[in-house]
């Protein structure tokens, strides 16, 4: 069972692959108070922005390489890996919970000496960079949501819709059975070479994505108890409407990962949403329009 929730895993929302192991420097490493240690990279000019990369199970360097370092000339840009994920290490104590993974920001934020920093999420990152606002208020400028996901259950059966659309088939899609549905559907897709529809209308982008992510050297163990734990399941969105930070929502119009319609549930007080035209990996393939966007709201908020 495990290897098949592992399976569906990478097939989700979220692209990682197996590699070999770079070399980095020993001062990339954050120590959290439970003893694991957190790769971190600080760089760029400005106010403070930690990224949350998606997954469960990916890591900060394809958003980093692929354009995300763009960002750099309006932003101190933290890109960090998720414990369990990339060059981060696994948990001694496999606590995995959406609470650690809150805390494990909230270190970082403490190791950089900033009380008020940014929160940069991309897909599944959604989800503890939202809970973190709701944590710690306080010490949240904003917060930049790009092609996330809040409901993973919402976007998992968005995903079944499409790829019955895409292939002219019938697969269920019921709450029931919303993994084995999704295997499925998501097999059928894969032999007819067309998963690379899931992130991008571009075979190649995501021939290039996966070229940078078959160096990802980690074991996925985040990736493999992430969705055994049932706070990672539950629906977020509700919760929007309690956290004042000002919020900027980035989707795409074709993001069939995350679900071209998600945004509207969500309930910011004080946000923006930009509709930009292309799926999963705008920060990639609408750079320049990511880039810009981002650096707007960064003018307008702050202050």
């Amino acid at each position: 069972m495990m290897n098949r929730i592992f399976h569906i895993i990478l097939f989700l929302l979220f692209f990682v692959n197996t590699g070999t192991k770079a070399q980095i420097q020993k001062n990339n490493f954050i120590l959290t108070s439970d003893h694991v240690k957190l790769y971190s990279k600080k760089s760029g000019k400005g106010p403070l922005c930690i990224f949350i990369h998606g997954g469960p199970g990916a890591w900060s360097s394809s958003f980093e390489n692929l354009g995300g370092n763009k960002l750099e000339s309006n932003l101190t840009m933290v890109y960090y890996d998720q414990r369990g994920s990339g060059y981060s290490e696994n948990s001694a104590e496999k606590d995995y919970s959406l609470d650690r993974m809150i805390e494990d920001i909230e270190e970082i934020r403490k190791y950089y000496g900033e009380d008020k920093v940014y929160l940069l999420a991309h897909s599944f990152g959604g989800i503890p960079a939202t809970n973190y606002a709701l944590k710690y208020p306080s010490h949240v400028k904003g917060i930049i949501l790009a092609n996330c996901t809040l409901d993973l259950k919402y976007s998992l059966h968005q995903q079944i819709n499409y790829m019955n659309q895409l292939m002219d088939t019938h697969f269920e899609n019921t709450d029931a059975e919303l993994l084995n549905d999704f295997i499925k559907a998501k097999t059928e897709l894969t032999q007819r070479g067309l998963d690379y529809k899931m992130l991008s209308d571009h075979k190649n982008n995501i021939e290039l994505l996966n070229k940078i992510d078959s160096k990802n050297p980690s074991t996925f163990e985040l990736a493999q108890k992430a969705f055994t734990i049932q706070d990672y399941w539950k629906d977020y969105t509700p919760i929007t409407q309690s956290i004042p930070a000002p919020t900027l929502i980035i989707t795409g119009t074709k993001d069939h990962s995350i679900g071209e319609e998600h945004f509207k549930s969500f309930l910011f007080p004080n946000k923006k949403i930009v509709k930009i035209n292309g799926g999963h990996i705008l920060y990639f393939e609408k750079n320049k329009r990511f880039v810009k966007v981002i650096a707007d709201f960064i003018k307008k908020t702050d202050k």
